[in-house]
């Protein structure tokens, strides 16, 4: 058993690298409305054989399992095969204790049970899906025209020694995922994704001399789509561009 374990922990990394969750999400991050009492996430096995029990549960931004002021129901269900269901995520009565004038982030998490072998010497492996859960306020709520002109563009740079630092004056997180010197270019090396907290600044990890004085950032927006923000540099300070879409 000592050896049969040993081998699990060499090949597991590996072998979860290449497996598929059974039960998928519908999103890749949850955007919890302050102004309703729930709001719900899709869920799907994609296995058309076997049923699988699908867990829920939310992490605060240290990873730590919260029961309050968000929690997840059910916690446990049943998920026939090739079908589908809902998971909900609650808002408690501590809610209203969360600041009112920013996005406050958590995380929301799936593991799939598969069932139980009949099999002896038999290998399973539970998958766990992890993705932010943005509490985003009643009282910034975006307007129409603020999905017109998304608060992203708000963005600034600022050049400090040999690195640029990213500048959020906005109520929201905003992630960033790829940095070029280019539109068509490839990624600059040594580029790390980050998140950047509502009216919060962070260093880029690329020098600013391998981003040239007209960057190009990515961010995740509300659906999973990946923008590009084009930058115009002058002295220390850079801006996106008008004429960015």
């Amino acid at each position: 058993m000592r050896l049969i374990t040993l081998a699990f922990a060499l090949l597991g990394p590996g072998l979860i690298h290449s497996a598929s969750a059974a039960v998928g999400l519908d999103r890749t991050r949850v955007i919890f409305d302050g102004g309703k009492q729930a709001t719900s996430v899709n869920i799907t096995n994609n296995n058309t054989q076997l049923p699988y029990l699908a867990q829920g549960w939310i992490e605060d931004e240290a990873g730590q399992k919260i029961t309050t002021p968000l929690i997840v129901l059910p916690p446990v269900q049943r998920l026939e095969p090739g079908t589908q269901s809902q998971v909900k995520v609650q808002a408690l009565p501590a809610a209203r204790l969360l600041p009112q004038d920013r996005e406050t982030v958590y995380y929301f998490n799936l593991r799939e049970i598969p069932p139980r072998s009949d099999k002896s010497n038999t290998l399973q492996i539970a998958l766990q899906t992890r993705i932010k859960l943005f509490y985003r306020p009643q009282a910034i709520e975006p307007s129409q025209q603020d999905l017109s002109n998304p608060w992203q563009e708000k963005l600034t740079l600022t050049r400090a020694g040999d690195h640029y630092i990213v500048n959020n004056p906005t109520p929201y997180y905003v992630t960033l995922v790829d940095a070029r010197s280019t539109k068509d270019g490839k990624t600059v090396a040594g580029f790390e994704p980050m998140m950047v907290a509502p009216k919060d600044s962070l260093k880029l990890k690329p020098t600013a001399t391998a981003l040239g004085t007209a960057p190009y950032l990515s961010y995740v927006n509300d659906y999973g789509g990946r923008p590009l923000l084009a930058f115009t540099c002058r002295g220390e300070t850079c801006q996106v561009a008008p004429s960015n879409e």
